[in-house]
């Protein structure tokens, strides 16, 4: 009897809920309303999704982002997951589906709106200073300050490379969650800084973009901002890659794999891993807060500096440039772009912006990816 008795008393003993913090409960919580948010009301799904089940899974069992231990003994499943993140192989790999999923044609189409993608990194170095006067140091600040730029794969690409692995978690739920609620953030601040008539303004036609431009255009991007920053060609390389693909037409199978299956067996691994940083110990504290706090701050900072200079393109083009894409400039593809599409068709519902808006959109991207590398390059990480 005592045998039985003991064995029940030890079998219960091993479950989570002698194993338990407070603080995981709330993490516990938090993942619950991540799933909600995803799956009621269809916020980014596919990334919140993964996501929250992996802050559910380490905040019930922490052992299973526990690291590769000594003497050989095997790291959790998700440790190992993290470590791809950390590597940055998930986020290049992300980067190329994105790159075989996108037209970039709008942009190549319409040149100046690389400006418009480049206005609106302004809160990724408005983030940096804020970091820094927040206590971060100037690492931990620039690995901050990019999710202003609303970019996830980014964040955690510049966090492993900075070495802040520390703070990896809250960076990147931070950014991804401010990814997946762009059509909230967004349209408040769209509304606030232009008038009526600047939103019904119609642009004309894009031009037509030959098959020659949109080969050429991935590889000159490639060389051209490789060569001047070398650190980017991970983030660079690999969205031009997956945009070659696409529009080479001679590797369709490729271009499948990269904005299909490849595209999602990876978002799985990342997001979920990204989940898994979110232990109760690692995320709840002050840290964690000022990061939120900043990224949301750059991302705010971000759209509004888009859409101010959208505003300047229209006085300058005397009315030609509808401020309302300047918005997209941040790295959201191709959700910032359709959020431009319908604040616009709300004062007009014959205004199309969304091709308009992919321009800024895509470049938004690259002007992400181009920030990471002057990061990395200033503080002589390669």
């Amino acid at each position: 009897m005592n045998y039985i008795v003991e064995t029940l008393d030890n079998l219960i003993h091993q479950t989570a809920f002698f194993n338990l913090e407070p603080g995981n409960y709330l993490m516990i919580g938090i993942a619950l309303f991540f799933l909600l948010l995803a799956i009621k009301f269809d916020f980014e799904p596919l990334l919140l999704v993964p996501i929250a089940f992996g802050m559910l899974l380490v905040n019930i069992y922490p052992d299973i982002m526990a690291p590769y231990g000594e003497g050989g003994a095997g790291g959790g499943l998700l440790y190992y997951f993290y470590k791809l993140d950390e590597w940055a192989i998930l986020p290049s790999l992300i980067f190329m589906g994105v790159g075989a999923m996108t037209d970039f044609g709008p942009l190549i189409a319409n040149p100046k709106s690389f400006l418009l993608g480049a206005a609106a990194q302004f809160g990724i170095f408005a983030a940096y200073f804020g970091a820094i006067a927040f206590g971060f140091n100037d690492k931990a600040a620039a690995a901050i300050s990019i999710i202003g730029g609303a970019d996830g794969p980014t964040s955690i690409f510049l966090a492993g490379k900075l070495g802040q692995t520390t703070l990896l978690g809250p960076i990147a739920v931070a950014a991804y969650s401010y990814m997946s609620l762009v059509p909230i953030i967004q349209p408040p601040i769209m509304k606030l800084l232009t008038t009526e008539k600047e939103r019904k303004i119609k642009m004309g036609q894009l031009r037509p973009v030959s098959k020659l431009e949109k080969i050429l255009f991935p590889i000159v991007v490639t060389i051209v901002v490789s060569l001047i920053l070398p650190t980017t060609a991970p983030l660079i390389g690999m969205l031009m890659l997956g945009n070659l693909f696409r529009e080479s037409g001679v590797v369709r199978q490729l271009t499948e794999t990269a904005s299909n299956a490849l595209m999602y067996i990876v978002v799985i691994i990342l997001g979920t891993s990204v989940g898994a940083t979110t232990s109760a110990e690692a995320f709840l504290n002050m840290d964690t807060l000022k990061i939120v706090a900043l990224g949301l701050a750059a991302f705010i900072f971000g759209t509004a500096a888009g859409v101010l200079f959208g505003k300047l393109m229209c006085v300058l083009t005397k009315g030609k440039v509808n401020p309302l894409i300047g918005s997209a400039g941040v790295s959201a593809v191709p959700m910032a772009a359709r959020v431009s599409q319908k604040v616009g068709a709300q004062y007009d519902p014959t205004n199309f912006l969304l091709m308009h808006a992919m321009g800024p959109n895509v470049a938004g991207v690259i002007g992400t990816a181009v920030a990471a590398g002057t990061f990395m390059a200033v503080f002589g990480v390669f």
